[in-house]
């Protein structure tokens, strides 16, 4: 790829340009859904919290950097096809603002040293870490994300790693809790970001990339999403042990989901219920997520 235009006037960018290249804003989703793993962790192992500081002091800045250098190194393999989509056409690898070699480099070094860090807690952290790491950058990123419309569901294994890392380092035999967890995680990612897709469409076509909405339509796109939904819900009310407060709040949320996901079938403005979708998705898993860490106090 040729470089940017404002890659000679500022060759190595700013802490903006970086923090931009880490995905801020991603990392501090999945950072949410770690902690709720290690707090439920020590919740079911009988462990004082003050007991654990520096745990999870370890436990949430392994993952934050994994997570980092995941997105680096999506950022590296991607600047081909960021320069032709509206939606990453500004992001510094494009505009040539940090050079190549600088983004492939801050990408491996900050994963090995989250990973480092994960390992100083326990093992099993560190194993749930690179396999999030592995899926996102090399099965996801670099080969279905351009060959399969089935890329969102794999790559959703990434996603739902995060919680997997928080319990284990605090326990490495993974409880069960910790595994609906991961299933609640993984069967979220679909609707969310196949409504984002949806509202992305033509910058999807135009970069060649086979997402579900580009290669099938709106119209199966949305049935998946309503499948997807449908059976979160009772998945999510596997939980049974976190009393019935929060049961009644994610059967409220999960029965709100579907409804504005079967409205999907009927509306006539598709880019509207995309967004109203993709809005709905990031406060059912904020709200989920925190309940589950408030009920459990």
């Amino acid at each position: 790829m040729e470089p940017g235009p404002l890659s000679e006037a500022n060759p190595t960018g700013t802490w903006k340009d970086f923090l931009t290249i880490a995905k801020l804003g991603i990392v501090m989703s999945n950072l949410i859904t770690t902690f709720a793993g290690f707090f439920l962790a020590l919740k079911y192992n009988d462990y004082l919290f003050s007991e654990n500081i520096i745990t999870l002091i370890l436990c949430v800045l392994g993952a934050a950097l994994v997570i980092a250098g995941g997105c680096c190194l999506n950022n590296y393999i991607d600047r081909d096809i960021d320069q032709l989509m509206e939606r990453t056409i500004e992001r510094p690898t494009v505009t040539g603002r940090i050079p190549p070699n600088q983004v492939l480099w801050v990408g491996i070094i900050l994963s090995a040293i989250g990973t480092f860090m994960l390992a100083l807690t326990t093992p099993t952290a560190a194993v749930m870490g690179l396999i999030g790491l592995f899926v996102y950058v090399f099965v996801y990123t670099m080969w279905l994300k351009r060959t399969h419309s089935i890329n969102t569901v794999v790559g959703g294994v990434s996603g739902a790693v995060p919680p997997l890392i928080g319990w284990a380092a605090v326990d490495a035999n993974l409880h069960w809790i910790a595994w609906i967890l991961f299933l609640i995680m993984f069967l979220w990612q679909p609707p969310h970001f196949l409504a984002l897709a949806m509202k992305r469409c033509e910058d999807y076509r135009k970069a060649g990339i086979p997402m579900l909405p580009v290669v099938s339509g709106f119209a199966i796109t949305k049935r998946q999403m309503i499948w997807y939904v449908a059976a979160l819900i009772p998945v999510s009310l596997y939980l049974f042990d976190f009393g019935i407060v929060y049961l009644i709040l994610a059967s409220v949320l999960g029965a709100g989901w579907l409804i504005l996901a079967l409205s999907g079938l009927k509306t006539k403005d598709d880019m509207k219920w995309a967004r109203m979708m993709f809005v709905y998705s990031l406060n059912y898993l904020t709200i989920m997520f925190v309940a589950m860490i408030l009920v459990n106090i």
